[in-house]
């Protein structure tokens, strides 16, 4: 254990490095949230009743999204691993005494912290000094927002938890080009990144919602937005651990399938 804590604190300082970075990201965050929320404000006054979450809500649902993007967002994937996989690089890590899928998701989670630790704040704190109701609302009880922080780690577990398949399936394919554009396009829509999940017609949302992807950023934010609480909070809570579970076993299964046939060559 205490290696794979070395190396997600490595990982992690390695990653505040990017400050440039992250501030060019918090700049075209504001400007995505700010776009956001005029668009669904100018809905919202045709007919606020037609739709299924108070404008407060979705305006605490789109500024924790953009606060916590680097945590939840499908589309960012360690190149390392991919390059390691298809050049046989990989052979290099099999040799270390450590378990090959525990330091890849350690690696992640650790990529995704950074990231988030460097555009949180800035974006946080201005949004919760928005005139209403464009900011955001504080949750409704200290249970809710312990729910939330729950919630939100079982959120970035599942979404690494995901990653790691489409990188496994790197041993199965010459370029994981592919995968990466389906599973982010799909990812993106089903997890409530596009548009919040309620907003789909009631049909599609109940199916979607039962979806591993439902449980990557729909469930920590809507908790937090009051959106859901009680029960419902608990079971989709509960849900989440089950799909982390099962992805966590299926990614072991399905990397361990693929080292046993995996062939390295080169000198």
């Amino acid at each position: 254990m205490k290696k794979y804590k070395s190396f997600l604190r490595i990982r992690f300082i390695n990653g505040l490095q990017y400050r440039a970075a992250a501030y060019a990201g918090v700049a075209t965050q504001f400007a995505w949230g700010f776009m956001e929320l005029l668009m669904f404000r100018a809905f919202y006054k045709a007919d606020p009743s037609a739709f299924p979450m108070e404008f407060s809500q979705l305006s605490s649902y789109i500024w924790l999204q953009q606060a916590f993007l680097a945590l939840f967002m499908t589309w960012f994937f360690e190149n390392d691993i991919f390059e390691a996989i298809a050049r046989g690089n990989v052979a290099y890590e099999l040799v270390r005494p450590m378990n090959l899928y525990n330091m890849w998701f350690v690696k992640n989670v650790a990529s995704r912290l950074s990231r988030a630790a460097l555009r949180c704040m800035p974006i946080l704190l201005v949004a919760f000094h928005l005139p209403r109701p464009y900011n955001i609302s504080l949750p409704d009880s200290p249970a809710s927002f312990l729910a939330f922080l729950v919630s939100m780690a079982l959120g970035t577990f599942v979404v690494v938890a995901f990653c790691m398949l489409v990188y496994i399936t790197t041993f199965y394919t010459l370029s994981p080009l592919g995968v990466k554009i389906i599973s982010i396009s799909l990812v993106d829509f089903l997890s409530g990144s596009l548009i919040p999940l309620p907003f789909l017609p009631d049909g599609i949302r109940s199916v979607v919602e039962l979806l591993p992807f439902a449980s990557i950023q729909n469930v920590p934010l809507r908790i937090y937005s009051g959106n859901i609480a009680g029960y419902e909070a608990a079971l989709s809570i509960v849900l989440q651990i089950f799909w982390l579970l099962f992805l966590i076993a299926l990614g072991r299964l399905t990397l361990a399938r693929a080292l046993k046939k995996v062939v390295v060559q080169g000198g």
